[in-house]
């Protein structure tokens, strides 16, 4: 059986035109809504995915994008993940401890300092080499090019390469007994 999606938006809960949200419609994913999704703290945001893993029956893939990727590795941190979640997509990950994410958005600082071990399940990290709240030397992931910060305002309301990307992080954890062709 396909896991389900868990979409784990960032600041301002990822509009109408995100492809987190078209990805949602798209595949039924399972979402996180913040209760105030422009003010993250780790403690809150990650309260709110749990209850969305404890809500949402079967094997998981999250699927974070920005401040939602520093929701996903806090919460691992704090609860050593769940047997559920097979793997994470995580995308445009936001630099929370850089001076100048915090200049910009002065409330993701709230999510610094960024855990950085090892999650406690397979993830792949999509960003942009031009990406204005994370170098792409922090990033340690797959390129994306240039190709700002993988929202609507770059063009990414329909992400097909996400899609195919996607698919991977599908394949990669699919159960022995399934032979994909």
């Amino acid at each position: 059986m396909t896991p389900t999606l868990v979409i784990v938006p960032g600041l301002g809960d990822s509009g109408p035109d995100h492809w987190q949200t078209r990805w949602q419609q798209q595949f039924g994913a399972a979402r996180v809504r913040q209760d105030d999704p422009d003010h993250p703290t780790v403690q809150g945001w990650a309260a709110r995915l749990q209850a969305t893993i404890d809500a949402t029956p079967g094997d998981l893939i999250l699927v974070g994008h920005s401040c939602g990727v520093l929701t996903i590795v806090h919460w691992a941190a704090q609860t050593g993940g769940n047997e559920r979640v097979r793997g994470a997509l995580l995308v445009a990950p936001t630099d929370a401890e850089a001076p100048e994410t915090a200049a910009l958005y002065p409330a993701v600082a709230a999510l610094a300092p960024v855990p950085l071990a090892p999650l406690p399940f397979p993830a792949l990290v999509v960003a942009s080499e031009n990406d204005p709240y994370a170098s792409f030397a922090r990033a340690e992931l797959v390129s994306a090019g240039e190709a700002g910060h993988l929202n609507v305002a770059s063009g990414h309301g329909d992400w097909p390469d996400g899609e195919v990307l996607l698919s991977e992080v599908l394949h990669a954890w699919t159960p022995p007994e399934v032979v994909r062709f």
